[in-house]
This record gives C-alpha cells, structure tokens and sequence, in this order.
C-alpha cells in the first residue's frame, strides 16, 4: 500500500465514522483495493481545482454513507452474483416505455408473467425520473434524479416491482442522464436566480465570446429542431451549454462538486437495487474549445472513476456507456491500457445494428465485414448489448473507408439506404422517415418500427399475404441475428408482437417535432392478446421470437466468451459466423438477399476440422455435410442455426 493511501485511511476515513479495522470487512477490503485506482484518477483530472481534497473527503463520505445503507437483499445479491454475470447466454432483455407499455409501475408488476413467457428476464425501463411535460426529451431531461415522474407512480412501486422481479430472478436496468439537466433541475433554478455555486454547475457565460469558441468545433446533434450548442437565460442574462436541446443544460464536470453530485445520484439508483446503470450519453460529459466536445479522454477518466465508486459501494451493479459513436471510438468506453475492461461492462453494438440495416436494404454482406476487424477489438470480461431496434434512430455513421473499401461511393451509398427506409427508392417495401436531417451535410438518420422497415406495413396496406410473409420471415432474421452475435439481446417492447409505425405523435405538440415517437407505441393489450391465436400476424411473430429465445438460452455456448468468428465470404448475400467453446461449436447463417442463395460447404473449413453432421435449431432437423448438395441452400431471407453433432 502506498504512504498517501496509507495515510488516508488511517487519517481521513475514521473521519466518516468508519473504521477501518471493524466488522465490515467486505467494505474495507473494496476500499483499500478501489482508493489504489481512486486517487490517482481523481487527481488525473481534478489536482488544480481549488477544492479538489475537500470535494474528494467528501466523494470518499458519499461511498461510505451508501456503502453502509445498501439493504442487506442487496449486499447478498452482490455476493451471489459471479464474476462477470452479465456475459450469460441466459439473459434476454426488453427496452420499454412503462407508460406507454402498461400505464404505470404497479401494472407493470402485474405483467411480469407475459415477459416470463417470451423469455425475457432483463427489462431496461425508460426514463422514470421527473421531467417537465412538454420538455421531456421522452424523460432525458431530468428535473429532480430522487423523484419518481407521478405518472409513473413512486419510489415505492418501483421497490416493489424491482422485489417482485427479483423473485422471478430477472434484472433491472434503469437510466442514469450524466451530461445534462432539466432547466426546471433545482440546480438550474438556483443558477437563473443568481446563485454563482450553481452557476458554476454549468457551462454560463457572460457573453457570446467563450460560447463561439466552442460552437467553432462543435457539431450540432438536433440540427432541424435545435440549432447551435448555447442558449441565452434572460432570467440571468448569461449564456449556457445546451448541446441537445435549450431546456437540457449540460453539466461543467471539471467541477469536481458536479462530479461527486452526480455519483450520489448514480448510488441512490444502485441502492434501489438496478443491476445495470445506462449512463446517457457519455461522449459528451467533457467539454473543451477547439476540439468536437466528444470522445475526450478526460470523458473516459470520468467513467473509470465513477466505475470505481460503484466497485466499492455497490459491486454488483455494472455499468452500460451508451456511446453511439464510430468503432474505435466505442471500443475506448470499456477501457484502454491498464484500464482495459475497467470502464463501461457493456456498449451498445450500435454500428452492427446499422450494419444489419445496410445489409437488408442491400442484400450486401461486405461492408459488415469490412467494419468487424474494428469490432472484434471487444476486450473478454465485457459485453455488448445487442438490438435490431430501439427506442432512438438508425444512424449511418459507420466509417466511409468501410464502405469505400468494396467499391462503393460513401455518399451514395448513405443516400440509397435513406430513399430505400423512407420507402421512396422504387421497389422498397420500406416505410420510415428521416430523422434530424442536416442540409448543410446532407446527414440523417432513420425512424420507423422494425416492421415497418421490414415492409410490414405497406404489406397490410397492399392486403397482400405475400409481402406480409416475407416481412415476417425478414423480421424474424434480424431478431435471429442480433440474439445469437454475441452479449445480451435486448428487445425493444411491440417488436416481439408486429408493431407497425404509430402516427400519434403528429397530434401531440410535446412529441410532433420528433418523428423517432413513430416507434415507440401505445400497447394495445387486444392485439398482443392475439399473440395466442394461431396464424395471426403477432402469433407468427412473437412465437417465432419466443423460439429464437429458448434456442439462445439452451447453448452456453453462446455465452459472451469473446468466441466469435466471422465466415470467409463466399456469397456476398450470406453472412455468418461461428459461435464456439471447447468441443461446441454453433454456426450462424443468414441470407440478407431477395433471392435463394447457394453457399458452399468451403465457406466452414478453416475453422478446425470441416463438420460433417449439423442439427438445426431453428428447423429442427439434421443434415449431412456435403451428402446431398455441395451447397447450404437458404431461402429468401432465410438463416440457420447449425450445431455441429459430435458423433
């Protein structure tokens, strides 16, 4: 142990009221471990503010006094839980919107059942906290992080789901908005009226000097709805940072008071018992002139530390970066160097949901390809979250040189798959919308449910049984390609039943600027209760989906054991990979083209010895490797499942 760590625990942790050499043996043996990495990154970033060691005295209080009140239910689900319990192959999520799915928390707990018999056991719950009605950012402005939104219900209803979840053995995973707060936030409140602590929150400015010098660098995110990065406060006659939206303020992290404020919020969510923490938008947390405000590594040191503080107050909960950004870019938020997988346990695989989208407009493997080298850099012990669909758009800003590197032009390439999910490139049975479209740039990215980008909707629109198969069997593919790449498969609610795009929000003036509410739905329970009858479109769906489940849970193999292996291309239609551990061996097949596709036996050599007898998953049967046909034949947007039979 080095002499300041030394001294610090001997001098300045009794002054918590805790004891180093009492009962809590546990706690003090994380300390000791977690202040080793704790304070040198504190001082990486804070060692020149002035009130850097009273704010760290009290960053070390927060962990203790949270540490100590974590309900003993908690300590002993920390204790259970194995090392790196998230890589299982047994988790299958679902991102929703409570009020939207059910109405409220406590009808939420009433339909535990339904996920149950689908086969989710992880359910991510969208922004629960309160934000002002009108200027919400569908829950990302957060106005108060203790209070529960009243339409939701309480903190008590959502203990009770969370026990009552518990009991079923799922988790829970909750949001937690690190960048930015409400207008209507206390501390902005505090801020407008004059109060220059609170002032010193965020990034206000006197004038429009300091403000140009970032604006100079920095991209717009809302372009059409919310231009430019600062916004004037006449209650102050200042100018703040609002990078999203004028009523989000971004948080002035190189304020160490807002860093130790905010990790008290993230621990009042760990001990309400959240086993993964989303953190909103991490690129952005750290601001400099001259650069894109994004991606800095000051963001990163500000991740370790907070990962830190959560190993000592509450260990069993981990942590997701949502960092939609380039490859390389998201392979930084689970560590780098001797961080390496001590940052973020989870990333969104953002640029293989998008990639799938190129690849089914396309019918074009080879720029997925292209993009893997970038994505198999995942360091073991973390994970993806994986997805067809969520709650935001489908971006396209997979690298230029990826898709260069087959011969296409960036450009146009970005403008086909824009024509084609808006449904105007000819012959598209897509139907989405752009979303955050940048004139200027000529970027945008895409809206719509995955039915609808799948065609299901202009295939009821075209009564047309054809065009609704075919929708369906594309649905089912994507969902089977996510599940079974590798991390936790995370549904996003009305996909598992056919949602197709809900034009509602046109009538709400609080949503029509944001065409994104056209996939997020209002449940109907009539329609998902069709789910139980046979041959119906939500039937078909959400057994097939139920199906896909059940077969990911019954191969360990499919654990995430960074034992992913991409097939050599031999039909630029078929993408597939090899999923394997020990002695098992799972392969993933998947058709993205319009048309039957032949893929030879070769495309499985190069991966130990060539197997001669596959079963099935999905189909159920059995095949002989070569026996028939020197071709795996694959129907229309087809895929398969193929375990190798060791005889």
């Amino acid at each position: 142990m080095n002499q300041q760590i030394h001294h610090f625990i001997t001098s300045e942790l009794p002054k918590t009221g805790f004891e180093p050499n009492g009962k809590d043996k546990q706690l003090n043996f994380r300390l000791v471990e977690g202040l080793e990495r704790l304070i040198p990154l504190y001082q990486n970033i804070y060692h020149t503010h002035p009130k850097a060691d009273q704010t760290f005295e009290k960053l070390i209080q927060t962990l203790v006094d949270f540490a100590q009140k974590r309900a003993p239910e908690l300590q002993q689900r920390d204790n259970s839980k194995k090392p790196q319990w998230f890589l299982s192959n047994e988790l299958a999520g679902m991102s929703l919107y409570v009020d939207r799915f059910c109405g409220n928390l406590k009808n939420l707990s009433a339909k535990l059942d339904y996920f149950e018999d689908l086969g989710i056991n992880f359910l991510h719950l969208m922004p629960l906290f309160e934000s002002p009605s009108g200027e919400s950012d569908g829950g990302y402005a957060v106005s108060n992080f203790r209070k529960i939104d009243p339409k939701f219900g309480s903190l008590e209803d959502l203990i009770a789901l969370r026990k009552a979840m518990q009991k079923k053995e799922m988790y829970l995973m909750l949001d937690i908005v690190l960048n930015h707060t409400s207008h209507r936030h206390e501390w902005a409140e505090k801020a407008k009226a004059g109060d220059p602590e609170f002032q010193d929150y965020f990034y206000m400015y006197d004038n429009r000097w300091i403000p140009n010098e970032y604006d100079a660098a920095m991209p717009e995110i809302f372009p059409e709805s919310s231009p430019g990065n600062f916004t004037y406060v006449p209650e102050c006659d200042k100018w703040v940072m609002s990078v999203f939206h004028n009523y989000q303020w971004d948080l002035n992290f190189m304020n160490p008071a807002v860093f130790v404020a905010m990790v008290e919020n993230v621990l009042f969510y760990a001990n309400l018992g959240v086993d993964l923490l989303r953190i909103d938008a991490p690129a952005f947390i750290w601001k400099q002139t001259g650069t894109s405000s994004q991606n800095l590594p000051q963001a990163h040191e500000l991740l370790r530390l907070i990962k830190q503080c959560v190993a000592i107050a509450s260990p069993g909960m981990a942590l997701l970066g949502e960092a939609i950004v380039a490859p390389k870019e998201i392979m930084k938020y689970f560590g780098t160097g001797d961080y390496s997988a001590k940052e973020c346990d989870f990333a969104y695989n953002a640029t293989q949901m998008a990639l799938q989208w190129d690849m089914l407009a396309t019918g074009d493997t080879r720029v997925m390809l292209a993009a893997q080298h970038d994505l198999m850099q995942k360091p073991f012990g973390t994970s993806w979250i994986t997805y067809t669909r969520c709650h935001d758009d489908i971006g396209l800003g997979y690298e230029d040189s990826k898709i260069a590197q087959v011969g296409k032009d960036p450009f146009l390439h970005r403008q086909f798959l824009k024509d084609y999910y808006t449904g105007s490139y000819p012959g598209s049975p897509a139907k989405g919308a752009l979303f955050s479209s940048n004139p200027k740039t000529g970027d945008a990215r895409i809206s719509g449910s995955l039915a609808s980008l799948c065609g299901l909707e202009k295939g009821l629109e075209n009564c047309s049984q054809e065009e609704i198969d075919r929708s369906i069997q594309k649905i089912l593919m994507m969902q089977a390609h996510s599940f079974f790449l590798g991390g936790v498969p995370m549904i996003f609610y009305g996909d598992e039943i056919g949602y197709t795009n809900d034009y509602s929000y046109l009538d709400d003036p609080g949503k029509s600027y944001d065409n994104r509410w056209m996939h997020r739905p209002v449940i109907d329970w009539v329609k998902n209760n069709r789910s139980k009858e046979l041959g119906t479109i939500e039937q078909k769906i959400y057994d097939g989906t139920k199906k896909l489940l059940t077969i990911r849970k019954s191969l360990p193999v499919l654990s995430d054991l960074k034992n992913l292996t991409w097939l050599s291309p031999h039909n630029i239609h078929v993408a597939g990979f090899l999923r394997a551990f020990g002695d098992k061996k799972v392969y993933g097949v998947f058709n993205f083209g319009a048309e039957t596709a032949f893929l030879t036996w070769y495309a499985f050599k190069g991966h130990g010895k060539t197997p001669e007898k596959l079963k099935d998953h999905w189909t159920g049967s059995e095949m002989q490797v070569g026996m028939d046909n020197e071709f795996l034949i694959i129907s229309p947007y087809g895929f398969h499942l193929l375990e190798v039979i060791n005889d």
